[in-house]
């Protein structure tokens, strides 16, 4: 247990503790700008002292400005409840949902999504760790159903009277005296009429999905063309291009998708890329989600003990012994694992039964076609659609943070590190090889207990160095793109911020008192629930939790009753035999 001094210290800044006196003593805090001057004086109860000091800094609670109400703003506006934070989420739409929420008409600002998109990533690997998806939801869900979970935890949580919507932020400045008390001046705007309020502390949490990245100057002949061309957030439903050819430029997992949809009405669809792609599928072995089957702690431990090229090698043969990619023209010069990887299933069908043809970088355009840089030409073009991403940027922000070309400095991808007070953090910012959410509500988790002062963030050198090392990594690892300088892997993402929070699961703990779960936290899914095994925020369904997962991930399949059936474990028993040795190398080097 920590003592009075060391409670004080995490909680509100600097602190003088006068000499004990038997059973008796008396702590004096110098407080932080802004804060209570709390002064305590305790007999025998260490317990009834903390309940007093929780009490009088409960009544100073700091206002935190959320930006944005989308999946991370939600997570955002919770953590901050949990940590007894005071939040205020503008949202400049009418709804909850960000990029989930399905609208006709595109809005400035906000990405926009088709009609019949579902999810690449499973629901227990999304959900947010304390508020599991419900068992009978499918695994791979349509966003309507990704909205109909987002109401839940809003309503489960009381969330949405938080929340002002249709209410834009115009600025985020620092106040004249920020150097001491690391507040904002913040400037909003809603039905024509602009307000201006004092917080503690600002979360951002717009995303990167903001604005269309369209690089017309790349393609020439473009301002010639006669038929339509549109960024990819700008297509609904392919009906209205029934017969029609139409060029799809992009193979990320908007270009494939739209290809595919497309093809089911046009005449023809031509998938034009500049490097070709890697393509997973979302159902692995035994028909389970792939991100269940590949993100387990097992596999990174394992894949840490190969070579970088050991490991692409093992994932290409895989792929390849779905469809050979070179011969559907999609091989990249690249490896696998230097590239955000392409999940559609239905991309290679399509291909083989022709309606979709794979084609190299458009060199120009003409008024009726496109030439490509490998000499062919096709005619008689309808309508091309620039599946090219995303920029993002904070206007609104000034001069707070630079962003240049999609590239941006945060501590752990959440903290400018140059600020006198670390008052704002970046909730989101982030591509995962895996699923955003839990991502966000962990960077939230961690960003809340800094604005209470209970974890100090490094010095502005040491951050740096920490983000110039991870910019050299990427650079070094993925081939260069706007889309790959945000890039982070799951678990081990994950696992950086937990250690920083106190919440990575401890495995040798686990080994010793729970081997059960121990065994399904090391060999199973590195579902969210993990990271509320212990620590701040420790939710007590988080056993249970991991422990069922399975039976949530087969419930919404099991439609029609098939009797009885032997069950095949997912992992091959020379498998688990390596694992256990590998959980033992893990204890003995680690712990």
């Amino acid at each position: 247990m920590q003592s009075c001094s060391e409670q004080i210290q995490c909680a509100t800044g600097k602190d003088r503790c006068g000499p004990s006196r038997g059973s008796k003593g008396v702590c004096a805090i110098e407080p932080l700008p802004g804060h209570l001057v709390v002064i305590i004086a305790f007999s025998g109860s260490l317990h009834s002292s903390r309940h007093l000091l929780l009490t009088q800094m409960a009544m100073a609670k700091k206002k935190i400005a959320v930006i944005g109400g989308g999946s991370s703003g939600l997570c955002t506006i919770k953590c901050c409840l949990d940590d007894g934070l005071e939040p205020t989420c503008f949202e400049r739409s009418e709804d909850i949902g960000g990029l989930w929420r399905f609208k006709e008409n595109p809005e400035d600002g906000r990405a926009s999504i088709y009609k019949s998109v579902i999810i690449n990533t499973s629901k227990e690997m999304m959900c947010f760790s304390d508020f599991p998806i419900l068992d009978d939801f499918p695994n791979y869900m349509h966003n309507s159903k990704i909205m109909d979970y987002f109401r839940m935890y809003a309503k489960h949580f009381d969330l949405l009277k938080y929340i002002r919507f249709k209410t834009t932020v115009v600025s985020v400045t620092k106040r004249p005296d920020f150097s001491s008390t690391g507040q904002w001046d913040i400037v909003t705007e809603s039905k024509g009429k602009q307000e201006s309020a004092v917080f503690d502390g600002v979360m951002v949490c717009s995303g990167h999905h903001t604005n269309a990245h369209l690089p017309l100057d790349s393609f020439p002949g473009i301002e010639k063309f006669k038929g339509r061309y549109a960024h990819s957030r700008d297509y609904k439903n392919p009906q209205e291009f029934s017969g029609k050819r139409v060029i799809v430029i992009g193979i990320g997992n908007s270009g494939g998708d739209l290809a595919v949809e497309l093809s089911h009405e046009a005449d023809q669809v031509f998938l034009s890329t500049r490097r070709g792609a890697w393509v997973l599928n979302r159902i692995a072995e035994e028909g389970y989600p792939v991100d269940i089957v590949l993100t387990t702690r097992f596999k990174t431990f394992f894949k840490q003990m190969l070579t970088t090229s050991m490991v692409n090698q093992w994932a290409e043969n895989r792929l390849n012994a779905r469809f050979n990619h070179a011969h559907y023209g999609l091989r990249p010069q690249h490896r696998i694992m230097s590239q955000h990887p392409t999940i559609n299933d239905d991309l290679p069908n399509r291909i083989i039964s022709g309606k979709v043809l794979v084609k190299p970088n458009i060199r120009e355009f003409t008024e009726t076609g496109a030439i490509f840089e490998d000499g062919t030409k096709e005619e008689n073009i309808d309508a091309v659609f620039f599946a090219t991403g995303y920029s993002f940027s904070f206007p609104f922000l000034q001069d707070c943070v630079k962003v240049v070309e999609n590239q941006i400095s945060l501590y752990k991808f959440v903290f400018p590190p140059h600020l006198e007070k670390p008052t704002l953090a970046f909730i989101g910012l982030i591509q995962p090889l895996g699923a955003i959410m839990p991502l966000a509500e962990l960077q939230s988790r961690l960003a809340t207990q800094v604005f209470k002062g209970l974890i100090r963030l490094p010095t502005a050198s040491d951050m740096m160095a920490d983000i110039t090392q991870k910019k050299d990594e990427m650079a070094r690892r993925y081939v260069k793109s706007p889309r790959h300088t945000i890039q982070v892997d799951y678990i081990e993402y994950m696992d950086e911020l937990a250690c920083l929070a106190g919440v990575k699961p401890n495995l040798l703990s686990l080994f010793l008192t729970d081997p059960k779960l121990a065994k399904e936290v090391f060999f199973g899914p590195c579902t969210p629930y993990q990271y509320r095994l212990r620590g701040p925020g420790k939710w007590d369904g988080a056993r249970k939790a991991i422990l069922t997962q399975r039976e949530r991930i087969i419930k919404p399949l099991k439609t029609r009753a098939v009797g009885d059936y032997t069950h095949h474990a997912s992992m091959p028993y020379l498998f688990k035999i390596v694992g256990i040795v590998a959980l033992f190398a893990i204890i003995f080097a680690y712990f």
